[in-house]
């Protein structure tokens, strides 16, 4: 029989692909704070996920109507994450994101 690890063992331990993924949800976080506080506070809480793949942002949505609104702010939204990143956005991709049951 296999000891068992807890979580936090597994986490402290890291590793290659392990360390590149606790910075890629750095990263990812770190563009989800940069959306919503380029946002109204009503609007920002619907933005569950954000990320950047090269220069376009894709910004994920808990609803259709949500989404609509938002691309009124995409222009705003891009300037603000470019200026916060140093990175180059060139494109905004609104997603709708299906509810986790």
């Amino acid at each position: 029989m296999q000891n068992s690890k807890s979580l936090s063992e597994l986490l402290a331990r890291g590793g290659k692909r392990l360390s590149l993924l606790q910075t890629r949800a750095a990263e990812r976080s770190k563009i989800v704070e940069q959306v919503r506080a380029a946002l109204p506070a009503r609007l920002a809480q619907s933005v569950v996920s954000a990320g950047l793949d090269g220069q376009r942002l894709t910004i994920g949505v808990v609803g259709a109507v949500w989404a609509s609104r938002l691309r009124y702010s995409s222009d705003a939204i891009r300037k603000r994450v470019a200026k916060s990143s140093g990175k180059d956005v060139l494109t905004v991709r609104i997603r709708v994101v299906p509810p986790v049951v």
